[in-house]
């Protein structure tokens, strides 16, 4: 099933953690997202969301929880795709399932360092972002 995927993804991601131990930063770029992936040997489906900006964190459950987050606090024009892949894929089994392996924490404070360290909300974060535009 969908769900036994995710788990599984999860599980090998927590190995990897496991072997390299907690010394780990994770940076996820919210730039030029897709619904697909170009891991399986094909181009990508183009962009469909704006560049939201960069995360980092030594927590994968709360970074991947906020990045979730940010999409889900886009204007639905923005994010309905990418959503839409989001749930019919049971994307969000990761998560939960990352907490309940003891893999982090699925809380977070967002930090914008572009204006003076202020706390953010994820709506706070994507107010403004632009759609990105291809350019032929």
């Amino acid at each position: 099933t969908e769900d036994e995927l995710m788990e599984k993804i999860t599980e090998s991601t927590k190995a990897t953690i496991d072997f390299f131990g907690k010394n780990i930063t994770y940076v996820n770029v919210m730039r030029n997202m897709s619904v697909d992936c170009d891991c399986a040997g094909t181009a990508a489906a183009p962009v469909v969301t704006p560049n939201v900006g960069i995360l980092a964190s030594t927590d994968i459950c709360a970074i991947d929880t906020a990045c979730v987050d940010l999409v889900y606090a886009m204007c639905e024009e923005d994010h309905h795709d990418l959503v839409e892949r989001i749930e019919s894929r049971h994307g969000h089994r990761q998560l939960s399932y990352m907490h309940e392996l003891g893999m982090g924490n699925n809380r977070y404070i967002l930090i914008d360092l572009d204006n003076n360290e202020v706390r953010i909300t994820p709506k706070q974060a994507v107010e403004g972002v632009k759609p990105f535009k291809l350019i032929k």
